[in-house]
């Protein structure tokens, strides 16, 4: 969730005393674990960007087959939008249940009015992600003025409930996470304080059942910390780990690699246009997470405080059947990773995301209008314009159905030359020479040295 309001003029009213349950038995892998059949992931967001361009409080949905490189879907449109309440969500959640359908949760907010209050969420209900059903207002609690932010859900085995988080202000004027008890989704039980270590947290995300202990990682002054419990009582869990951040960050989501001993630990900068960062670990025990470097990892374009869960082969491919892959990439720089290809003014060049418009990053690669074993960039909001080198600078002219303009439009794409799994681009006419950038700007240039191999390499990508 982004920016929390001062918190001093809610109160704590209606709280239900109930006194909770003791979990039993063993305690099942819950949210953002793997099933035996998992072999790809699903992202569920919202969007914004540094203007609001992208803004979109909309189900928005990506896959991975790594966890790590995203490939938006629906054209990176919405595949649902709340209609009730605020008509539009913030912080959405997915989650198998345990028949193996799914649940979707989201925040009932629509753009940055922190002030205003809901004790509702979004619920809808899902077969396969590829259609929803049963879309409803979800009543967590009986509180007034106070929000009912980021809800995430896990699956109380001893209870034989899930327990839905949330974050609420308390009596003492501070953010808490909340657990509500379900059994459908459709009604809640028992809304009591689950986490309340005396200060401001928010963004409470569960990992269930790892060596019997369970995780819940949150954000704390714009760090993101986990608090771990041998069992799932509320009240039980204590922070232990080394913050993380970069810069202002929040909305963690913790997941398990599908292939590895790893785990990753997303989060979200505390701003509108909100970028990703990751960080790996190889035992959640230790606390202790290392930056994972930005060439590995690639967010959906604008995407805003996501959650990740695991899905089959078979529901990864029926999902880019049914939403339909993007018709455009993005170019990722090897060796500025946190650059992308755009153009501004016309110009070529790589330039630190997010930025607007957005869209000046969006490429449809071509088949090369001098050659169709070669690709043309085609720019999405200037369809009629192409990269093309001009004086061996890369500037976006319009097509004037020239062989000179086809031909300097024109590029080989080859095995990247810092990276074989990346890409390079040599140019159609003058062979010698590749797409690189020189002060971040962009030309085609004679490729030697070790620093002008990774400039002239690019991750092709959404």
């Amino acid at each position: 969730m982004t920016p929390e309001p001062h918190p001093s003029r809610r109160t704590f009213l209606g709280m239900a005393a109930t006194m909770p349950l003791v979990a039993t038995g063993a305690l099942a892998i819950g949210a953002g674990t793997a099933h035996a059949a998992d072999s790809a992931y699903v992202m569920v967001y919202f969007t914004e960007s540094t203007t609001m361009l992208e803004a979109d409080y909309g189900l928005h949905l990506a896959v991975s087959t790594d966890g790590l490189q995203w490939m938006p879907l629906n054209q990176n449109n919405p595949v649902v939008t709340p209609t009730a309440g605020a008509a539009g969500l913030r912080d959405p959640f997915v989650m198998r249940k345990q028949d193996g359908t799914f649940v979707v949760l989201a925040t009932d907010l629509k753009g940055t009015d922190w002030n205003r209050d809901s004790v509702n969420i979004h619920v809808w209900d899902s077969a396969d992600l590829r259609s929803f059903t049963g879309y409803r207002l979800l009543k967590l609690h009986d509180m007034t003025d106070t929000h009912s932010w980021a809800p995430e859900a896990y699956w109380d085995a001893g209870r034989g409930r899930y327990g839905i988080l949330y974050s609420s202000v308390n009596s003492s004027g501070h953010n808490v996470i909340m657990v509500s008890y379900t059994t459908d989704f459709r009604t809640t039980e028992s809304p009591q304080v689950f986490f309340d270590p005396g200060y401001d947290v928010i963004d409470g995300n569960m990992t269930v059942g790892v060596n019997g202990v369970n995780y819940l990682y949150h954000k704390r002054n714009q760090t993101l910390v986990g608090a771990r419990s041998t069992s799932l009582n509320p009240g039980s869990f204590t922070a232990f780990s080394t913050p993380v951040a970069h810069g202002g960050t929040e909305a963690p989501t913790v997941v398990k690699s599908l292939t590895s001993n790893a785990w990753y630990l997303w989060g979200d900068t505390y701003t509108p246009n909100g970028v990703f960062y990751a960080w790996q670990s190889t035992d959640l025990a230790a606390g202790t997470w290392t930056a994972l470097d930005q060439r590995l990892y690639t967010q959906p374009l604008n995407s805003k405080h996501c959650a990740i869960h695991p899905i089959t082969s078979a529901e990864y491919t029926n999902l880019v059947a049914k939403w339909g892959a993007p018709a455009w990439n993005r170019l990722k720089s090897y060796n500025f990773p946190a650059r992308y290809v755009r153009h501004s003014g016309f110009a070529g060049r790589i330039e630190e995301y997010p930025f607007d418009p957005y869209p000046d990053s969006q490429w449809k690669l071509v088949p090369g209008l001098a050659d169709s074993a070669g690709v043309s960039f085609q720019s999405v909001n200037y369809p009629a314009r192409y990269l093309r080198h001009y004086s061996y600078n890369l500037r976006l002219d319009a097509n004037d159905g020239t062989s000179t303009f086809a031909a300097d439009a024109t590029f080989y794409r080859t095995a990247g030359l810092a990276d074989s799994s990346w890409s390079s681009f040599r140019s159609y006419n003058f062979p010698t020479r590749y797409i690189r950038h020189a002060d971040y700007a962009l030309r085609i240039d004679p490729v030697a040295t070790a620093t002008e191999r990774q400039d002239a390499t690019f991750q092709v990508g959404y």
